[in-house]
Protein backbone atom coordinates (compact mmCIF):
# COMPACT_ATOMS: atom_id res chain seq x y z
CA UNK A 1 0.00 0.00 0.00
CA UNK A 2 1.53 3.42 -0.99
CA UNK A 3 0.35 6.40 0.78
CA UNK A 4 0.47 9.74 -1.15
CA UNK A 5 0.81 12.83 0.74
CA UNK A 6 -1.35 15.36 -1.42
CA UNK A 7 0.08 18.90 -0.60
CA UNK A 8 -2.82 21.55 -0.78
CA UNK A 9 -2.93 24.50 -3.79
CA UNK A 10 -0.96 27.21 -3.48
CA UNK A 11 -2.86 30.37 -3.06
CA UNK A 12 -2.04 33.82 -4.05
CA UNK A 13 0.21 36.00 -2.30
CA UNK A 14 -1.75 38.51 0.12
CA UNK A 15 -0.57 41.93 -0.72
CA UNK A 16 0.41 43.84 2.55
CA UNK A 17 -0.59 47.49 0.94
CA UNK A 18 2.53 49.35 1.50
CA UNK A 19 2.95 52.63 -0.74
CA UNK A 20 5.16 55.46 -1.17
CA UNK A 21 4.39 58.94 -2.03
CA UNK A 22 6.23 60.24 -5.09
CA UNK A 23 7.08 63.69 -5.70
CA UNK A 24 3.42 64.08 -7.56
CA UNK A 25 1.97 63.13 -4.68
CA UNK A 26 0.36 59.70 -5.82
CA UNK A 27 0.51 56.66 -4.12
CA UNK A 28 2.95 54.27 -5.01
CA UNK A 29 2.86 50.40 -4.43
CA UNK A 30 5.98 49.13 -2.75
CA UNK A 31 7.60 45.80 -4.59
CA UNK A 32 9.29 43.05 -4.09
CA UNK A 33 11.98 44.56 -6.52
CA UNK A 34 11.56 47.99 -4.53
CA UNK A 35 12.72 46.33 -1.16
CA UNK A 36 15.36 43.81 -2.69
CA UNK A 37 17.24 46.97 -4.30
CA UNK A 38 17.09 49.12 -1.25
CA UNK A 39 18.30 45.90 0.50
CA UNK A 40 21.34 45.71 -1.93
CA UNK A 41 22.14 49.22 -1.30
CA UNK A 42 22.10 49.27 2.63
CA UNK A 43 24.03 45.61 1.84
CA UNK A 44 27.01 47.13 -0.53
CA UNK A 45 26.77 50.50 2.40
CA UNK A 46 27.57 48.95 5.11
CA UNK A 47 30.28 46.40 3.09
CA UNK A 48 32.05 50.31 2.21
CA UNK A 49 31.86 52.04 5.43
CA UNK A 50 33.77 48.59 7.45
CA UNK A 51 36.38 49.13 4.72
CA UNK A 52 36.87 52.76 5.90
CA UNK A 53 37.25 51.32 9.90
Amino acid sequence: MHSTQQTPPKTAPVPVGGAVIDEQGREVPITEEMIQQACSALEKAQQQAAKRK
